[in-house]
């Protein structure tokens, strides 16, 4: 790929980011394309989020967020959709007339996961474990899917305001705190992306589940998800949850370009196998 003075600057902004696939799965994309444009990651630490927000508007940028900035971004930007805006969390922005636009391609990552490992029956019950930005989008799905949802979380008010928040948006939401009944778990925080991390969720807490997904992504996938297979339970990581979510976000980048589905899924895979 080369890079001139004509070439569109497209950033992924977090803190970590080292782990985000984002650039491999976008640069695969716009290669494929003949796109003039490179995706890059950049460390933003919160205390800098202001300025680096600030350039992007100058600057006519557009990107994503990823952990833990999305609810930030979404504070921060001029305007946002209506998914964004009932989320309360952006993982997608662009520039327009100067002004950052902020958008939430999450609720599509997830929802088509979910589909493909087939949690899509009205009336299940689904655990998300965690209160930013990603678990947003799962309530949001959960709302839209008629699933009752319960939360789990380190910090006891942060879930009862997370089940607060999200009985708001329309989806029937409690606190979890012991071992609980549901059909489909979801891990949406970032435990995982190290090795020595702790299981986001006892596989022994969540009797009677049959479908579990991980936001989180990593090469052979992650720990939670060999338990739960041990366990004979359907189980994903985060990577198509990726895969979709970027493509649709790279459609709201270039508007009216077809986001090509199939190589960024392949540069996903690659990425996770080397």
């Amino acid at each position: 790929m080369e890079i001139s003075a004509k070439t569109r600057l497209l950033t992924v902004i977090g803190d970590p980011v080292a782990h985000s696939l984002s650039p491999a799965m976008h640069n695969a994309a716009c290669r494929a394309l003949g796109l003039d444009a490179v995706y890059v990651a950049l460390q933003v630490p919160a205390a800098s989020l202001p300025a680096v927000l600030a350039m992007q508007a100058a600057i006519g940028g557009a990107g994503n967020v990823t952990v833990p900035h999305k609810e930030a971004v979404e504070r921060s930007v001029a305007r946002k959709t209506d998914v964004c805006t009932r989320v309360g969390a952006c993982n997608t922005f662009w520039t327009e007339a100067g002004e950052l636009v902020g958008d939430n391609t999450d609720v599509v990552g997830v929802a088509a996961a979910l589909d493909t490992l087939g949690a899509t029956p009205k009336g299940e019950r689904w655990l998300v474990v965690g209160t930013g930005g990603s678990a947003r989008a799962t309530a949001v799905t959960a709302a839209d899917r008629g699933a009752t949802l319960f939360v789990r979380s380190r910090d006891a008010s942060r879930a009862k305001a997370f089940a607060k928040w999200a009985s708001g948006i329309g989806a029937s939401t409690s606190v979890a705190n012991g071992p609980i009944e549901v059909d489909v778990a979801i891990n949406a925080t970032p435990l995982g992306l190290t090795g020595h991390d702790p299981l986001p969720v006892d596989v022994n807490h969540i009797p009677g589940v049959q479908r579990a997904l991980d936001l989180v992504y990593a090469p052979g996938e992650t720990r939670w998800v060999h338990a739960l297979r041990e366990r004979g339970i359907e189980a994903a990581d985060g990577r198509e949850v990726l895969v979709q979510q970027g493509a649709a976000a790279f459609e709201r980048f270039f508007p009216g370009v077809d986001a090509p589905v199939e190589v960024m899924r392949a540069a996903v895979v690659r990425a996770l196998r080397s």
